[in-house]
C-alpha cells in the first residue's frame, strides 16, 4: 500500500535540533546536506511512484523520498551499498540531507532498497518510463523557471559509460557460458552430461584459456561448436524459460550457424557490436572509437547554454547502446528536449551530430544546428545554396552565381562554360559539362547541409565557442568513474539510474553554488515551504516566523521586508 512521507514536515521535540547548541544548529543550517533536503528531497514527488505498490490494504511503503534521494546522494558521493548506510547510520549531515530528525530511525533497510531499485527496473521493462527520469524532469523544469534561466540556446555532447564488467576474448567467452548453463542444470542433466562438461567445469575459463596453446585455438573452437549444438538441442525445450539458458541461447545463435545440418563457427567478420560482451551485462555493446575500445552504454547529454544566464542547468539525459550514432540519439531526443524546452531555438554540438534526418526534423522544430566541426571530406569546390523562396535557389561557386531549375526529382544550376572552363579550380569542381553547359544537381538535403555548415559563421564571434564547455559538464559525470572509466553498475537500466541521479546531482550543486554566491537569491529556499502548504509563491505566517527564526543573526539573508510587505498586501 502506497503511503506518502510526510514525517519529515513536523520536527521531533527531542530531535537533532534540540540537542545541538544554536551555533551548530546554525552551522547545520547553511550546510549543503540541509540545502539538499528543501531543494531536492522536499521536492520529490512521491505520487509518481505509487505505481510501484498495490492499492489493497497492506502494509505502507518505505519513505520514497528517502529512497530516491538515497540513490542520488550515493552516486552523488560515489558510495557505495554499505557505505551509503554507514553514513545514513552515523553522518549527521547524511541524515539532514534525507529529512531525518531523530538519531534512532532508520528509513529503510538494505533489503527495501535493493526491492526498491528492482520495482523500478520491473515498472521500466513493462511501461518504458524510467520514473527517476521523472523526478529528474520536474526537478529541472522547477528550477529552470525559478531561477528564470534561459533556454533558446543549449549545447549537446556524449561520453562512454563502460560496464563494470570483465573482458572476455571469444573462446573464453563461449567456455565462460558453459560453465554457467551446469550450474543451473538438474542433477540428472549433470550427469547426462558430466563426460562432455567436465574439461570445462573443474576449473575458471581463464584458467583454461592460460593452459591453451595459440595454435590449438580452432580445434579448441571446432569443439565447442558441436558441444553447443548438442548442448542446445537437448536442453531448449526444459530451460527455455530459465534466464542463463537464454544467454546461452543467444550466445549459441550469434555465434554459430547450422548449414544442412553442419554446425560451423561464423566468422568474427560476422559480429558486430550488438554481440553479447559479457553474461553478466546483456545490455553492454561493443565500439571502438579512435584508438580506445568501449563495452557498455553511451550517455547523451544536453545543457543550457544561453551567455545571459548566471548559470546552466542540464536539461535533458538520455542513455543508449554505445554502439549507436550520436546522430541518431539527437534525432530521438529532439522532441523530448522541445517539449521540454519549447523556446530551444539554437543547438550546439560537435560534428557526430549530423545528418539528414536531423537536418530536416530541425528545420520542422525551427532549430538552427550549430557544428563546431563537420563529418565528413571537405569538399574540393564550395557550392553554397541559397533558398530564395520555397522551391527556388541561388547556387554560388567561387567564379559566378545561378539561379536553380526544378528537374523531375531535384533542381539543377547551369553555369557560364566559357567562365567555368577559364577556372582554376575546373578539375574540382562537382558541376559536371553537358552539351553546351555545366550543370551541377542537388535536392534540399544538400541545401539543408550547406545551411547547417554555414551556421556557426552566421553566429557573433562570442557565440561560436558555446559547445566545448559542455565538457566539463561530462567530466562531472565520469569523475566517479574508477581508474579504468568503468561504472560501479551494470546494464542499460542502472545506468540510467547513474545517469539521471548525476544530472540531479549536477544541477543541485550549480544551483546551490549559486545560490551562496548571490544572497539576494537565498530566499529561493523558502519555496520549498510555499509549495508544500500549497501557496506556490506566497509565504505563510508560518514560514515567515521559520525563516526569521534560521536566519535572524544573518542579516544578509533576511528575507527583503519591502517584498514581504508587498507579499502580505497582495
Amino acid at each position: 500500500m502506497f503511503r506518502k512521507n510526510t514525517s519529515h514536515r513536523q520536527s521531533s521535540l527531542f530531535g537533532i535540533e534540540s540537542q545541538l547548541s544554536e551555533a551548530k544548529l546554525k552551522k547545520l543550517k547553511k550546510s549543503k546536506e540541509y540545502d539538499f533536503y528543501r531543494l531536492v528531497f522536499c521536492q520529490i514527488n512521491e505520487g509518481d511512484f505509487s505505481v510501484l505498490y498495490s492499492d489493497a490494504s497492506s502494509r505502507p511503503n518505505a519513505p520514497v523520498n528517502s529512497l530516491v534521494a538515497s540513490i542520488i546522494l550515493m552516486y552523488r558521493n560515489n558510495w557505495t551499498t554499505e557505505a551509503l548506510f554507514d553514513r545514513i547510520d552515523f553522518d549527521l549531515l547524511t541524515r539532514t540531507a534525507l529529512g531525518l530528525d531523530t538519531l534512532d530511525e532508520t528509513p529503510f533497510c538494505p533489503a527495501t532498497f535493493f526491492n526498491f531499485q528492482n520495482r523500478l527496473l520491473s515498472h521500466f521493462v513493462q511501461t518504458g518510463r524510467n520514473l527517476i527520469e521523472s523526478v529528474f524532469d520536474s526537478l529541472t523544469q522547477a528550477q529552470l523557471k525559478t531561477l528564470k534561466i534561459k533556454t533558446a540556446i543549449q549545447r549537446s555532447d556524449s561520453f562512454m559509460a563502460m560496464s563494470n564488467i570483465r573482458s572476455y576474448s571469444r573462446t573464453q567467452l563461449l567456455i565462460e557460458m558453459l560453465i554457467r548453463l551446469h550450474r543451473i542444470l538438474s542433477d540428472d542433466d549433470k550427469k547426462r552430461f558430466n563426460d562432455i562438461l567436465s574439461p570445462y567445469i573443474q576449473q575458471s575459463s581463464g584458467q583454461y584459456i592460460y593452459d591453451l596453446e595459440r595454435g590449438s585455438i580452432p580445434h579448441e573452437q571446432e569443439k565447442l561448436a558441436q558441444l553447443y549444438h548438442r548442448l542446445y538441442e537437448a536442453l531448449k525445450d526444459r530451460y527455455k524459460e530459465v534466464e542463463v539458458f537464454r544467454i546461452f541461447e543467444r550466445v549459441y545463435t550469434e555465434h554459430f550457424t547450422v548449414v544442412d545440418e553442419t554446425i560451423t563457427l561464423r566468422d568474427s567478420k560476422e559480429l558486430d557490436g550488438s554481440t553479447l560482451q559479457s553474461p553478466d551485462d546483456i545490455d553492454a555493446t561493443y565500439r571502438k572509437k579512435r584508438t580506445e575500445h568501449y563495452k557498455g552504454q553511451s550517455v547523451n547529454v544536453t545543457e543550457t547554454a544561453n551567455p545571459d544566464n548566471a548559470l546552466e542547468l542540464i536539461s535533458d539525459v538520455t542513455v543508449r547502446s554505445n554502439n549507436t550514432d550520436d546522430s541518431t540519439i539527437l534525432n530521438d531526443r529532439l522532441e523530448p528536449l522541445v517539449e521540454k524546452t519549447p523556446d530551444l531555438e539554437e543547438l550546439h554540438t560537435d560534428g557526430a551530430y549530423g545528418s539528414e534526418a536531423n537536418d530536416e526534423k530541425m528545420e520542422a522544430l525551427e532549430i538552427r544546428h550549430v557544428q563546431t566541426a563537420v563529418r565528413g571530406k571537405k569538399a574540393g569546390v564550395a557550392m553554397e545554396i541559397e533558398e530564395v523562396c520555397e522551391g527556388d535557389y541561388t547556387v554560388t561557386c567561387p567564379k559566378q552565381t545561378v539561379p536553380s531549375q526544378k528537374t523531375k526529382t531535384r533542381y539543377k544550376a547551369c553555369f557560364d562554360t566559357e567562365i567555368c572552363e577559364h577556372c582554376p579550380l575546373n578539375e574540382r569542381c562537382p558541376a559536371k559539362q553537358q552539351s553546351d553547359e555545366r550543370v551541377y544537381y542537388f535536392d534540399r538535403s544538400d541545401y539543408l547541409l550547406g545551411k547547417r555548415n554555414r551556421n556557426i559563421k552566421d553566429l557573433p564571434t562570442e557565440r561560436r565557442k558555446l559547445r566545448p564547455n559542455v565538457e566539463a559538464t561530462v567530466k562531472e559525470f565520469t569523475k566517479p568513474f574508477n581508474h579504468k572509466g568503468k561504472l560501479r553498475v551494470r546494464g542499460l537500466f542502472k545506468t540510467m539510474i547513474y545517469a539521471h541521479a548525476m544530472a540531479i546531482s549536477i544541477n543541485f550543486g550549480r544551483v546551490w553554488r549559486y545560490l551562496g554566491e548571490n544572497p539576494e537569491y537565498f530566499a529561493l529556499r523558502m519555496l520549498v515551504f510555499c509549495i508544500l502548504d500549497g501557496l506556490f509563491g506566497r509565504m505563510t505566517e508560518n514560514c515567515r516566523n521559520q525563516y526569521w527564526k534560521l536566519n535572524i543573526r544573518d542579516k544578509s539573508r533576511r528575507w527583503p521586508t519591502s517584498r514581504w510587505n508587498s507579499n502580505r498586501a497582495a
